[in-house]
């Protein structure tokens, strides 16, 4: 157990470092509805922040309190390692005294705390609450039981095409697009992207430390968190899964690569992962959930620089690569714009669409990815969306390619990925 003065030394430590932080670095505003989220603060009055380790989840947080009252801290510090239940009166005490009257908390990480679930449900009735966590399971179970309807979760992911391109000093004025030059440095700044990724600690130090994030979401927010005992097959299990980005898999065949006996446990690895962000699963279309459930899943990562650094072969992957990096385009427009867009992708015997962006009832849009359109791919790519337009009723047909632009007479609209990422 923690005395109330330990808690103040800590908070304050803690609080210097970060002001530091803020301080001394460039901070990029993140494509992010600020005024919506603190509407939600309004009520109900627990936001919690969601996504990946190290994608700026605390950083958002404290830009969100920037001329509040607030009271901070971050579990994930070792000197909290003996906090207990018991000790959040002490943490609430220490608050006042440091601060006085206070409006808001901000809890980091504070999920790794037994009780804090019944401890946020008490103390929203007077408080705003912002807590932040890298685990997608955060908010299921008890809390999502005591607080139903009385929180809005929000998902943070690394950083932008936009978001890059600022972090590096590139600004685009009006009309750029039709400038050579201008355009030229667009598509070098997302190659460089799409080698390095979106993690802000990353593009500051290099892609070295992208080993470090890797590490510690396989290690920290699996293997320690869920206690795993196999620790070999889950490294395995991560890193396949990671350099098979956007391929299909089936339980039954990761089951046989990695040697698990059960198919069950196998299924419970990816969730695993899942759940801290690292991967993500995508179900084939199919108006009849029970075909969903069957069918095989494609695989994401949630970082191309991730990937070269778990796998190889730059060129060789670029074509995949992009069609990552569409799908987390898509999922990060889904969180920022609070839409209800799901994501699919769509099959049959014959061809094959990247995604399917379904909103309510209604098929939205159909979206293809290749590098290159060209005599051998072209009739095949657009067939493909030809047909699961016709099928899934849907006219807005999109094929993403590198630097290709134009309409076909179907009315599929050819689109460069730099121009996509950069839509208003």
């Amino acid at each position: 157990m923690l005395s109330v003065e330990e808690l103040k030394r800590i908070i304050i430590t803690q609080r210097e470092e970060m002001d530091e932080f803020l301080n001394r670095e460039r901070l990029i505003e993140r494509e992010v509805d600020e005024k919506r989220l603190l509407k939600f603060l309004q009520y109900p009055n627990i936001l919690a922040i969601l996504g990946v380790r190290r994608s700026g989840k605390s950083v958002l947080s404290w830009l969100l309190m920037r001329g509040k009252r607030f009271g901070y801290i971050n579990f994930f510090d070792e000197r909290l390692l003996g906090f207990s239940p018991e000790d959040f009166e002490k943490l609430v005490q220490a608050f006042h005294e440091l601060y006085g009257d206070l409006d808001y908390f901000v809890f980091d990480e504070i999920q790794s705390v037994q009780g804090w679930e019944r401890f946020l449900s008490r103390v929203r009735t007077s408080k705003r609450v912002i807590i932040t966590g890298s685990s997608s399971n955060l908010l299921s179970g008890e809390l999502s039981t005591v607080l139903t309807g009385r929180y809005v979760s929000f998902e943070l992911y690394p950083f932008s095409f936009k978001e890059f391109l600022e972090f590096r000093g590139i600004k685009l004025e009006k009309n750029w697009m039709y400038s050579t030059k201008e355009t030229a440095k667009v598509k070098k700044a997302l190659e460089e992207y799409i080698k390095v990724g979106g993690f802000p600690e990353a593009l500051k130090f290099g892609r070295i430390y992208l080993q470090t994030i890797y590490r510690d979401i396989v290690e920290k927010d699996v293997l320690f968190r869920y206690k795993i005992r196999d620790i070999q097959a889950l490294r395995e299990l991560a890193k396949y899964l990671v350099s098979n980005f956007s391929k299909e898999i089936t339980y039954g065949k990761l089951k046989n690569l990695i040697n698990i006996k059960d198919v069950h446990t196998v299924k419970n690895y990816v969730e695993y992962l899942e759940r801290a962000y690292l991967i993500f699963q995508v179900r084939r279309f199919s108006f009849k959930l029970k075909s969903q459930m069957l069918s095989p899943r494609k695989v994401y990562a949630v970082d191309t620089g991730l990937i070269n650094t778990v796998s190889f072969k730059f060129s060789e992957n670029i074509g995949r690569l992009m069609e990552n990096l569409v799908f987390l385009e898509l999922l990060r427009r889904r969180s920022y714009k609070f839409s209800d867009d799901e994501i699919y992708y769509w099959k049959d015997a014959k061809g094959e669409v990247d995604f399917v962006v379904k909103n309510k009832n209604k098929v939205t849009q159909l979206i293809q990815v290749t590098y290159e359109l060209n005599k051998e791919n072209f009739e095949r790519e657009v067939a493909s969306l030809l047909k699961a337009s016709k099928e899934l009723k849907c006219k807005e047909l999109l094929l993403i390619t590198w630097d290709q632009e134009d309409t076909t007479k179907e009315g599929v609209k050819i689109m460069p990925l730099w121009k996509w990422l950069l839509q208003p």
